[in-house]
């Protein structure tokens, strides 16, 4: 053996050799490592299809668009060779003013392990209409004796039971599907009374409506002037959208937004026709967050996992060098399964017992493994302890580096300085070379 640590022997039983193969072996587990990562990628990826499926059958995601103010427009054009050409179009109007406010009750709904957060909603937006003076502006003879009310709904499976709209305080029957698409896809319609001078006439409306979906809701600001406040008992909100809420509270018994906007803070006028405009990047509202993803906590410890490998076999290494101490090849290569082991543990084990829970327990059981096991290899309980101690302030650090989110870089990057630091002072140990 002491010919083997003076590499007096054959070059094959030199440490340099030895540090050779034991680097080949950490490079190899980057394969197991690798295929880790790709497990935890399918598991995020079923979850998400599972919360697709469950958005699916109780209503996606909404985005309420409107009111708004439609009338068919007749279009004449002569072509060249004299006939007239005559198309249809729609002119489509905006609310002088608008104010939505939307009341989320939440819930959050199972499919065997996954987890997905869905709301009922009762919404009332009011406000009025006031057609503009000068309509020069339209190509076209406009058809005020058939005027329509729309209104743009994200997923009209949501609906729940009727649609209650009030025009001039009357209220009028609603029906499925919008006359025009060009600026929502989806929604219904109202049929309104015939427009006579109602030119500079302010039209007073309100629409209540309940309605069902899923992570989230978003109203587009349609209004000359607009209000929206949004409000539920959810506790983790994640505001989206092309502005963030003037005012909020967000507490123990949920949060309340409120936005107040302009014509001014818009990208299109308050009248147009066809699809000249795209009011859909405007949208703003709330996503209902649930507060931990525990497949991208794992697969960003799993980066970290060539650290743990290579420090854990520098650690056996420098005990060769230094106390004389054996350590067969196959014993590096257990050690290393079982430091990539602990990350597909803790992936099983955050599905049912969320993320931290799961990282203490899964790190408690590969130390207390690794450090029986290097007791039985070291035949030294304070050269185990050594190990013992190493594992738990990597595991430590990784802990801790994951619940940070802006400051994770830099923090990982001081870390692996001060490892790098501490292992080129323990290499100054080493005494001479191999011949």
């Amino acid at each position: 053996m002491e010919n083997q640590m003076n590499g007096s022997g054959h070059w094959t039983e030199g440490m340099t050799f030895k540090m050779g193969l034991v680097t080949v072996m950490a490079l190899l587990l980057l394969i197991p490592l690798a295929m880790i990562k790709r497990v935890i990628g399918e598991r995020e990826e079923t979850s998400q299809r599972t919360e697709n499926e469950v958005s699916a059958q109780w209503g996606n995601a909404q985005t309420l668009v409107g009111p708004v103010l439609n009338f068919p427009v007749e279009v004449r054009g002569v072509l060249q060779n004299g006939q007239i050409e005559v198309s249809h179009t729609w002119l489509h109007v905006m609310p002088e003013e608008l104010k939505v406010a939307v009341q989320l009750e939440p819930e959050v709904r199972y499919r065997g392990i996954y987890k997905t957060a869905v709301y009922n909603s009762t919404s009332v937006t009011e406000g009025a209409f006031v057609l503009p003076d000068d309509m020069t502006g339209v190509p076209g003879e406009i058809d005020w004796g058939k005027a329509y009310l729309t209104f743009g709904v994200g997923d009209n499976r949501g609906i729940r039971g009727e649609v209650t709209v009030l025009w001039d305080g009357v209220k009028l029957p609603t029906q499925s599907g919008l006359v025009s698409n060009d600026i929502a896809s989806s929604g219904f319609s109202v049929r309104l009374p015939a427009c006579k001078d109602c030119v500079g006439k302010r039209m007073a409306f309100r629409i209540e409506m309940e309605l069902s979906g899923s992570q989230g809701l978003s109203v587009l600001p349609l209004g000359q002037n607009t209000s929206i406040e949004i409000a539920s008992t959810w506790t983790d909100p994640s505001f989206t959208g092309s502005l963030l809420p003037q005012r909020r509270e967000i507490s123990e018994k949920g949060f309340k937004a409120q936005w107040t906007l302009t014509h001014l803070n818009r990208n299109f006028p308050q009248y147009w026709t066809g699809r000249k405009f795209d009011v859909g990047e405007h949208q703003l509202g709330v996503s209902l967050f649930l507060p931990v993803n525990h497949y991208q906590k794992s697969f960003r410890s799993a980066k970290y996992g060539i650290l743990f490998i290579s420090l854990t076999m520098l650690v056996f290494l420098f005990m060769e060098l230094t106390k004389k101490k054996r350590v067969h090849l196959f014993q590096y290569l257990l050690v290393g399964l079982a430091l990539v082991l602990f990350f597909s543990v803790l992936t099983a084990l955050s599905e049912h017992v969320g993320f931290n829970v799961a990282y203490w327990v899964a790190a408690a059981a590969i130390v207390g493994m690794i450090g029986f096991y290097s007791f039985g290899i070291l035949h030294d309980r304070v050269l185990a302890g050594w190990v013992v101690g190493l594992l738990v302030v990597l595991y430590g650090f990784l802990f801790v580096l994951l619940q940070l989110n802006d400051f994770a870089f830099l923090a990982g990057n001081i870390g692996l300085i001060v490892v790098l630091g501490i292992v080129m002072k323990a290499s100054l140990k080493l005494k001479g070379e191999e011949e």
